[in-house]
């Protein structure tokens, strides 16, 4: 049976948890995805609190931490989503993406808007890819892919 969250604390301690157990036991997410058998996007996401997963890929990721059943049952719960609260976010990373939108989210929407039409593009039919790359003119650089499904305004 599915079950679902009405609270976001469980979720959270458990992040908290799991994320101490992954750095004692010096695991990658990479490797946690390998054994979940899913993208290491999702599985990172579910981690952290921000998706369910599947019985099977639960139980492989909380042995792998060296987390109880109770972990991987909560594993599979339907979170309630979003991780960051109110206001602008602090943590340089994240703030850099809230200032990619507060930049490029009206050129983002008009685009979308332009080449599909009056409508959203998906965060739950949606794929995420995070790579890294060397930059021509040295260091490195990131490619973020967020790959959602156009959903159209359907008007009623």
């Amino acid at each position: 049976m599915v079950h679902a969250q009405t609270d976001p604390q469980a979720r959270q301690e458990l992040a908290i948890a799991a994320v101490e157990a992954k750095t004692r036991k010096d695991v990658s997410w990479q490797e946690l995805a390998d054994a979940a058998g899913l993208s290491v996007a999702f599985v990172t996401a579910a981690v952290l609190g921000q998706h369910a997963l599947p019985a099977e890929a639960a139980r492989a990721v909380a042995e792998r931490l060296g987390l109880d059943d109770d972990a991987a049952l909560l594993l599979q719960t339907i979170p309630l989503r979003g991780s960051i609260p109110g206001g602008v976010p602090t943590d340089p990373t994240i703030y850099r993406f809230h200032e990619m939108l507060q930049v490029y989210g009206t050129t983002l929407k008009a685009l979308i808007h332009e080449q599909f039409g009056d409508g959203i593009i998906s965060a739950v039919n949606f794929k995420l890819d995070v790579r890294k790359v060397d930059d021509p003119e040295g260091g490195s650089r990131a490619v973020i892919t967020l790959d959602g499904k156009y959903l159209p305004i359907k008007p009623f």
